[in-house]
């Protein structure tokens, strides 16, 4: 390994260079909180992309580019006199620790739990139930001179709609604003789309797009009870529709046709004959995988 290699104090010190106003980047120099927003998106959309395409060569890149943009905004605020990315560091250290009391008892970094206790005989359950315990605390303490404090606080507004429509409806339900099991979510689900068809009926396509989103966060509430992670089935479902289309392509291509050469009947049974292959060679499991449900755990 190369004694050359850079480090955190290193990525630093190029982030302070960028920003100075007579040595720095003139594009850099521009940027500011809001103008970054969008580039984070979409460093972390792409670092779920290389992990999902098993790309592990890129993937240090990619997670170096997200860690960038901590970097970027730790500078803003220590330009403004805030806080800087040690500030992030300690904070985010603290909170760990302070959130794992069944692996750092003591509340210090230094503690562990006693010999002989291994991870696989700590009881998850009782390991969720406490996690959200500490975050619900620690959302009171933050609202403590906030008379508007609500359940709903910090699920951040930024979040794909669906995780987005996820997080809100699981917070309700731990106030007990939820159905008793899924089959009042698919009572719902069937609900919300005869009010569609009914605004459709009525050619109200304005009304008919409002009730396609309830359609949508009904939907994502069975996910839920599932215990799925709406935002991955849908990615899921994107990459099925994906692999299955290029296969209608590439076997019109191989008569030398293409889509607009065809009817969709033909496509159709196209489509069909990928799904066969599919299901020949990838069984689907029947147990859902349990969502990592974004900032609710570690």
């Amino acid at each position: 390994m190369s004694e050359n290699r850079h480090g955190i104090d290193d990525l630093l010190t190029l982030m302070a260079v960028l920003r100075d106003p007579e040595q720095g980047c003139p594009w850099d120099l521009k940027q500011d909180w809001d103008s970054i927003v969008p580039h984070t998106l979409e460093e972390a959309y792409e670092v779920a992309d290389a992990i999902e395409r098993r790309a592990w060569g890129e993937l240090p890149g990619e997670l170096g580019d997200l860690l960038f943009q901590v970097v970027y905004y730790s500078q803003f605020a220590s330009e403004e006199e805030r806080f800087d990315f040690h500030d992030v560091v300690h904070t985010l250290t603290a909170k760990m620790v302070r959130r794992h009391p069944h692996v750092f008892p003591d509340g210090t970094l230094a503690s562990r739990r006693p010999p002989g206790v291994s991870a696989e005989q700590v009881e998850t359950r009782q390991v969720n139930s406490r996690w959200e315990s500490l975050k619900a605390e620690e959302r009171v303490e933050r609202a403590e001179a906030d008379a508007g404090v609500s359940v709903l606080d910090d699920v951040p507004r930024t979040l794909p709609a669906l995780s987005r429509a996820a997080k809100l409806s699981k917070r309700a339900a731990r106030v007990g604003f939820d159905w008793p099991d899924a089959t009042g979510v698919i009572a719902k689900i069937r609900e919300e789309l005869d009010e569609v068809e009914q605004a459709l009926a009525e050619g109200n396509r304005r009304h008919a797009a409002e009730e396609v989103g309830d359609l949508l966060f009904a939907v994502t509430n069975l996910a839920r009870t599932l215990k799925a992670d709406p935002e991955q089935c849908l990615r899921d479902t994107n990459a099925k529709f994906e692999r299955r289309f290029r296969h209608v392509e590439r076997a019109l291509a191989e008569r030398g046709m293409t889509t607009r050469d065809v009817d969709l009947d033909t496509m159709e049974r196209h489509w069909q004959e990928a799904k066969r292959l599919e299901s020949s060679v990838s069984p689907i499991s029947a147990e859902p995988t349990e969502p990592s449900s974004g900032g609710d755990r570690p």
